[in-house]
């Protein structure tokens, strides 16, 4: 490994949470005023990703007083302190930026009921159902006969 890389690696979090773009989640972050120190927590829904190793950034959108509002997090910055997932979502796009151009709500994100990660898997030695045989018809006597 390169010095770089190195660094990066030591600098980065042990664990980070698995969320993904459509998530709604509530980020953890530590505030410095003055010489005081608060966490406060900003909610909202995931509409980007992107990066990779230590340079991995997510930005956040949820809607304050009918104004939408977004942050930028980096995932492995020592200010965020926790990201905690509130609710899956289930979209089938990478970015969610036509999220902007909503109001209301027409701004949510359909609930995901089960993640397919989540879900468990059939085993490859089980058999298959297979489907029933179609009966034949039984065939009707025509209208005139009896």
């Amino acid at each position: 490994m390169t010095i770089i890389e190195t660094l990066e690696k030591e600098q980065m979090k042990p664990s980070v949470p698995k969320f993904r773009v459509g998530d709604t989640v509530d980020v953890h972050v530590k505030i410095i005023e003055g010489d005081k120190e608060r966490i406060q927590v900003f909610s909202g829904t995931v509409i980007a990703r992107r990066g990779r190793s230590i340079r991995e950034t997510f930005t956040v959108r949820r809607i304050v007083q009918g104004e939408g509002v977004e942050r930028l997090f980096q995932l492995h910055s020592p200010k965020v302190v926790d990201i905690k997932v509130a609710r899956e979502g289930k979209v089938r796009r990478a970015k969610l930026f036509y999220l902007r151009k909503r109001v209301g709500k027409a701004t949510r994100v359909e609930q995901e009921l089960q993640r397919a990660e989540e879900a468990p898997a059939q085993s490859a030695e089980a058999p298959k159902a297979q489907k029933p045989a179609a009966k034949p018809k039984a065939e009707e006597p025509a209208k005139g006969a009896k």
